[in-house]
C-alpha cells in the first residue's frame, strides 16, 4: 500500500483521502472506494507483486481535489490468492460488501479477467445488469489459454446467466474476426468501433448510462498517449478516454468500476499512471455532475417532447439540469438516449437505438 509520508500540497487529493494505512477508513461518509488489485496470472504472467496500484495512486494523490460534494476512501491492495480463482473470490467479496453500501467500486488492476470478479459481484445476488467493457479487442478467444484472452466467454454465455445487455467500446476491426462481430449481433448486443466512437463519442453516453458494470482495458488507449499499451499503436486519445469515464461517472447505476491493463515496466516516464489518474479525476467530475440530475418523476425539471415517427407515438424529455436525454418505448418505460435520436425521429425515422430497445424486449 502507498505510503503517505510524501507531503501533499493543501488541496491535492493525497492531503483529503481516508486512506487505509493500520486500520480501515471510515467508510461511511465515502462515497467511492479504490481497491488495487494487481493479479496477473490470467495474461500468464506469474509474478507475486506488482507496483500497478500503487504507482497509479502516487500520480492520483498529487492531482488537486475539485468536487468537495465527493468523498474518497483508499482500502487498499488485494492480497494474491494461492490460486487466480483465490484472488478472483477475496476481489469479489471486497467489491460486493462496498457496492452492498451503496459505494462506487474502483478497482485498480490487475488484467482485463478481473472484470470476472466485477461479474459475480452481481451474478452471486442473482441481479440483472448492463455491463460495458471499453477494450481494443473482444476476449473470446476460445481457442486462448489465458484467462484474459477468453473471459467473456464466461461472463457472457455461463448458465444461469445475469447479463441483461452488453455493450462492447472501441474495438479495433482488425483484431476482431467479422464472424464473432456476427455472433454478437446475433446476441443483440452491442459493439462500437473504435472510429465510430472517435467520431460521435456524445453518442456513448446512453449507452454507458444504464450500465451497472464498467470496465476500461488501457489497450483500447492509443500508445502515444498509454505508452504501457503495447497491445496496438492505435486507440482513443487521452481526452476521449477521460470523456468515457466522466459518462461511468455521470451514470447513476455504475456501481463498480474497473481499470486494467496497466504494466508499471512498460510505461514511460510514469505518462500512463498519470492518465489512468486523470481518468479518475474525471470519473470524480461525472460523479459530482451527475449528482444535480432530477429524477425523471420530477415533470418540472424536464423539456416534454411527443413525437410521432413511422406511424409510433412516443414521448422525449430533455432534463433542464444536464442536457441529456431520455425516450419512450412502447410499454411506457423510458431509455437513455442522445439528441440525434430526437432529431432522427423528428425526421420520421426510426432511431436504431429505439429498434435495439425494442429486439431485446
Amino acid at each position: 500500500m502507498l505510503s503517505l509520508d510524501e507531503d501533499y500540497k493543501d488541496g491535492q487529493i493525497g492531503k483529503i483521502i481516508a486512506v487505509y494505512e493500520e486500520i480501515l477508513p471510515d467508510l461511511e461518509q465515502a462515497d467511492i472506494v479504490l481497491v488495487g488489485c494487481g493479479e496477473t496470472r490470467g495474461a500468464g504472467v506469474n509474478i507475486h507483486t506488482t507496483s500497478a496500484p500503487d504507482t497509479i495512486r502516487a500520480e492520483f494523490y498529487q492531482l488537486f481535489y475539485w468536487h468537495s460534494d465527493i468523498r474518497i476512501a483508499d482500502v487498499g491492495n488485494i492480497k494474491r490468492g494461492a490460486s487466480l480463482h483465490d484472488t478472483y473470490a477475496a476481489l469479489k467479496t471486497v467489491a460486493a460488501a462496498l457496492s452492498n453500501a451503496g459505494k462506487l467500486v474502483v478497482i485498480l488492476g490487475g488484467t482485463h479477467d478481473l472484470t470476472l470478479a466485477q461479474y459475480h459481484v452481481y451474478a452471486d445476488q442473482q441481479q440483472i445488469i448492463e455491463a460495458v467493457c471499453v477494450d481494443a479487442l473482444i476476449d473470446l478467444d476460445i481457442d486462448s489459454r489465458q484467462r484474459d484472452k477468453n473471459f467473456l466467454m464466461e461472463m457472457l454465455t455461463g448458465e444461469p446467466n445475469f447479463i441483461r445487455h452488453y455493450n462492447h467500446i472501441g474495438f479495433q476491426s482488425y483484431y476482431v474476426h467479422p464472424r464473432m462481430l456476427e455472433t454478437m449481433d446475433k446476441l443483440r448486443f452491442d459493439c462500437f468501433r473504435v472510429g465510430h466512437v472517435k467520431e460521435t463519442i456524445e453518442e456513448m453516453e446512453p449507452v454507458i448510462r444504464n450500465t451497472k458494470l464498467f470496465s476500461f482495458d488501457l489497450s483500447a488507449i492509443a500508445h502515444a498517449y498509454a505508452p504501457s499499451n503495447t497491445v496496438t499503436p492505435n486507440g482513443f486519445t487521452g481526452e476521449e478516454a477521460c470523456i468515457l469515464m466522466r459518462y461511468a461517472g455521470l451514470s447513476p447505476h455504475v456501481s463498480t468500476v474497473g481499470l486494467y491493463g496497466y504494466i508499471p515496466e512498460k510505461d514511460n516516464n510514469h505518462l500512463t499512471a498519470r492518465q489512468v489518474s486523470q481518468m479518475l479525476w474525471y470519473l470524480l467530475d461525472g460523479r459530482s455532475r451527475g449528482r444535480r440530475e432530477a429524477r425523471l418523476e420530477e415533470k418540472e425539471s424536464f423539456n416534454e417532447f411527443n413525437i410521432a415517427f413511422a406511424e409510433v407515438e412516443t414521448v422525449f424529455l430533455q432534463s433542464k439540469k444536464t442536457g441529456r436525454w431520455w425516450m419512450q418505448l412502447p410499454d411506457k418505460q423510458f431509455i437513455a438516449c442522445s439528441y440525434r435520436d430526437y432529431l432522427t425521429a423528428s425526421s420520421n425515422e426510426v432511431p436504431e437505438r429505439w429498434l435495439r430497445a425494442q429486439e431485446r424486449s
